[in-house]
């Protein structure tokens, strides 16, 4: 009998809830014993883990977060705190390991596995920054929820005529910025991998303002490397126009997934514990258009992350 362990690992992202109830029901419909290890490699370090059942995961698909809660630790990445993570793993007698998380997890993941221990990686983030596959679980969730929030600002800032700077996730990677720039008929979208030009910035929004457009949307992606504040202020200073900055910050991580996020992830889910079952290990689950594909872990962290700035073509002629 497989007896698997689940784990969700650095920051939450909506659809993780989903990727667990399909993990654990699959593993248990297949005669595995299942095990959740609650705040991640941390968990798995201090041995916080308890066997799940089938009504472990009831009532949880819809709901944001991780019922298994999540952390980032520091005594993983050390040597005594990976011993340690291998000896727990093996103490209760775990198979294999489902992870789910970003970048730094699966690469956590690929360190368990040059140790011996089995690992099925799901990709958990918000921020689109893995380049194997197309889509990461909970990306969706946040466009939509970044889209409400462009929504509900343009209404205040065209009411006071004003150019606001909406702030969002992505940390080294724009798509979040880019998807909803496009979507939400954004201005102009600055983001880390390609290099921006204030002047065209305040060239463009004073000739809206000359031909009676009311207010500017810029959204700006967190990993480019300029202050918002201090933009606000050389855009203001330009531009003679009142410039405000909105930093949507950790709501874009929350709210109840999209349907996108709750199918990608209860696919996902449910393929880690096929692999398991076929003896297949040391995976990375993803998406390629709608299907799921698998990659050798090691290999898919080496996919280099490729953002969609071709949609800022397409958003400086809409604009």
């Amino acid at each position: 009998m497989n007896r698997i362990g689940i784990l969700t690992s650095g920051g939450d992202a909506p659809g993780m809830n989903a990727a667990i109830r399909a993990a654990v029901r699959n593993g248990i419909a297949s005669g595995m014993k299942v095990f959740g290890i609650e705040r991640g490699y941390e968990g798995l370090i201090d041995g916080d883990i308890y066997e799940m059942d089938v009504k472990s995961v009831a009532d949880i698909i819809h709901r944001g977060g991780t019922m298994l809660q999540t952390a980032r630790s520091e005594r993983f990445m050390t040597k005594e705190g990976l011993d340690k993570a291998v000896m727990m793993t093996q103490s209760f007698g775990l198979d294999s390991l489902v992870i789910i998380g970003g970048n730094g997890s699966l690469t956590g993941a690929l360190t368990l596995a040059e140790r011996g221990i089995h690992v099925e990686c799901l990709p958990g983030t918000i921020d689109n920054d893995l380049g194997y596959t197309d889509r990461t679980i909970g990306f969706d969730t946040a466009v939509n929820t970044v889209l409400g929030a462009v929504s509900n600002i343009r209404d205040t800032s065209s009411s006071h005529e004003r150019t606001t700077i909406i702030e969002v996730m992505g940390r080294h990677c724009g798509d979040i910025a880019l998807y909803t720039g496009l979507a939400g008929g954004a201005e102009s979208v600055l983001v880390p991998e390609i290099p921006f030009d204030i002047n065209a910035i305040c060239v463009k929004i004073i000739q809206g303002r000359n031909r009676g457009k009311k207010h500017n949307i810029i959204i700006k992606a967190e990993g480019v490397e300029i202050d918002s504040f201090e933009l606000a202020k050389t855009i203001q200073e330009r531009t003679g126009v009142e410039s405000k900055v909105v930093v949507l910050g950790y709501l874009q991580r929350g709210g109840s997934p999209s349907a996108e996020d709750r199918l990608f992830a209860s696919r996902a889910g449910f393929k880690a514990v096929e692999l398991i079952k076929d003896g297949i290990y040391d995976r990375a689950i993803g998406l390629a258009g709608n299907e799921l594909v698998h990659y050798p872990l090691a290999d898919a962290l080496k996919i280099p992350t490729k953002a969609a700035t071709d949609y800022l073509d397409i958003i400086d002629v809409l604009s």
